[in-house]
């Protein structure tokens, strides 16, 4: 099977010859600049990193890493948005064409936003802001040859939308603001949520009208949750959030074949029917490490007919804490759980971040392969032992 082809048998719920592995698919699927910095050092590759969003700090995969690890997926990026806002700061920060502030800490990786743009604004004042031109042509230039290209050597084709309309309003107003929004003043929560989603909607439409034939997946994403339960009530996000996620998927089915890939953090477990009704065909990240989530095989008896999973890799206590033995138990655990029957994808939960030895990236995408080969039921679901499993990120027992 070409990787293509393993991916979509995947999707369709069927069993490929193996289990398809997402590596530097999308921002949620690779690594932050510092840990592949040390991985390509470790491999004896050089060149400059190159991220493909600043702020988060997304490292763009070489091609040579994609092969050595057996990516199944390439991603297919829309360049920047010209935009009136855009600025650097002093002390290594910057504002961006959202208007948003970001500034990276001493010592930190990720920067943070600061003094969001929105948040002493009323309802009268949404239209006179200087919003982006997410759906300028520059953006989407040279996109169908690429996703040509990515095809012709084999990788399925993953879209980058860019939507993502929940979490970028409370990036806009401030995250206590947009809480207090949508409780308390739901009509300029829906006012804002329906301008921000347009702008969001045209540039998906342009992306769709430039290669939507030739995309295999499309990735959408909001965070609506937190490691212990959504972020927001299931009522609240049926009543506003969930009929702008509507819009951009129906856009995706109308401008493509491409099976809707969405990203929430957190614990969505409470969310997850809702997501499958909306028309999400694969849920990432998976993240193990929250109340929910964490017995896939339960997560994929309950789901499993009716969505795939990606990610599921607990990249917050056995990635970075646990031995490269675990990290080949926990690979082991999640895909005798979740790739019984078609439907996953495997991945690290997110990024894969600094605090990650890169013998334990290599011993992940060794046992992806190793352990992927189908019939599943051979694989033994091994589950992690020792001292370094169940603990986070500061050392303390979960």
């Amino acid at each position: 099977m070409t990787s293509r082809e393993r991916v979509l048998c995947a999707l369709a719920h069927e069993e490929p010859d193996r289990v398809p592995v997402f590596f530097g698919t999308s921002g949620v699927t690779t690594m932050l600049v510092p840990a592949y910095d040390r991985l390509k050092a470790h491999l004896g590759l050089a060149g400059e990193t190159i991220s493909f969003w600043r702020a988060m700090q997304y490292a763009i995969i070489d091609e040579e890493v994609l092969q050595r690890f057996g990516s199944d997926g390439s991603m297919l990026v829309p360049g920047p948005a010209p935009a009136r806002n855009g600025r650097e700061l002093a002390d290594d920060g910057f504002v961006d064409g959202w208007g948003i502030s970001w500034r990276r800490t001493a010592g930190g990786f990720y920067y943070e936003s600061f003094d969001p743009p929105l948040a002493r604004v009323g309802i009268d004042d949404i239209d006179a802001y200087p919003w982006p031109d997410l759906a300028h042509p520059s953006r989407f230039v040279g996109l169908e040859e690429k996703a040509r290209a990515i095809q012709a050597e084999g990788y399925a084709v993953v879209g980058l939308s860019g939507a993502s309309p929940f979490e970028t309003c409370g990036m806009l107003r401030g995250l206590e603001n947009w809480m207090v929004d949508l409780a308390a003043d739901p009509g300029f929560a829906i006012a804002l949520l329906k301008r921000v989603n347009d702008l969001q909607l045209t540039a998906l439409e342009a992306l769709l009208r430039e290669a939507g034939p030739l995309l295999d997946l499309v990735v959408i994403s909001d965070d609506l949750a937190s490691q212990s339960a959504p972020l927001i009530s299931p009522t609240m996000y049926r009543e506003l959030i969930k009929p702008f996620h509507a819009e951009l998927i129906a856009a995706i089915r109308r401008g493509s074949q491409a099976k809707v890939f969405y990203h929430s953090c957190g614990n969505v477990r409470l969310l997850i029917e809702d997501l499958i009704e909306v028309g999400v065909d694969v849920l990432n990240p998976v993240q193990v490490s929250s109340a929910g989530l964490e017995d896939t095989g339960r997560l994929k008896q309950d789901f499993g007919r009716r969505i795939s999973f990606c990610g599921a890799i607990d990249t917050q206590s056995v990635l970075p804490c646990g031995t490269p033995a675990e990290v080949r138990a926990e690979v082991r655990r999640r895909i005798a759980d979740l790739a019984p029957g078609g439907g996953y994808l495997l991945a690290a939960v997110h990024c894969i971040q600094p605090d990650v030895p890169t013998e334990n990236v290599i011993a992940m995408f060794e046992e992806a392969h190793a352990a992927g080969i189908y019939p599943i039921s051979a694989v033994a679901a091994v589950r992690p032992q020792g001292n370094n499993v169940g603990r986070n990120i500061n050392g303390k027992q979960a």
